[in-house]
């Protein structure tokens, strides 16, 4: 199949499937004669196990990792594993980072009960170095 049909059929730009072969997520393509990139079911399986894996947030480097184990059928996924815990505490950070946000940004919305800017509680909690 062609690019276009790849892209279309696993959800990934165009673009995209060429960064990836460019970085070497994705293998070349074969080219038929008249130059056009030529793509297998392989390809198909893979570009849908990357597109997976950005949707959880896995860096491009641990994707690499995870396509490289699955080489080996009978080795341990003590890596895998690794890498999923390590992306799960990513997000955990990122979630309470998010509520502390939410909580300062909360705080801020209900500090001023004035109409006025040069009165404006907000914006003089905003200079505060706290």
């Amino acid at each position: 199949m062609k690019i276009s049909q790849l892209a279309k059929l696993t959800q990934v730009a165009s673009k995209t499937i060429r960064y990836y072969e460019d970085i070497a997520l994705l293998p070349l393509a074969c080219r038929n004669a008249n130059g056009y990139r030529e793509y297998q079911q392989a390809d198909v399986e893979r570009l849908i196990f990357i597109r997976r894996c950005r949707e959880l947030k896995i860096p491009l480097e641990d994707i690499k990792t995870l396509i490289q184990v699955q080489s080996d059928k009978t080795s341990s996924c003590r890596e895998v594993d690794s890498l999923i815990e390590q992306q799960l505490e990513k997000v955990r950070r990122t979630i309470s980072e998010l509520n502390q946000l939410e909580q300062t940004l909360h705080a801020l919305s209900t500090s001023c009960p004035n109409n006025i800017v040069g009165e404006c509680q907000i914006l003089k909690n905003l200079h505060l170095d706290n």
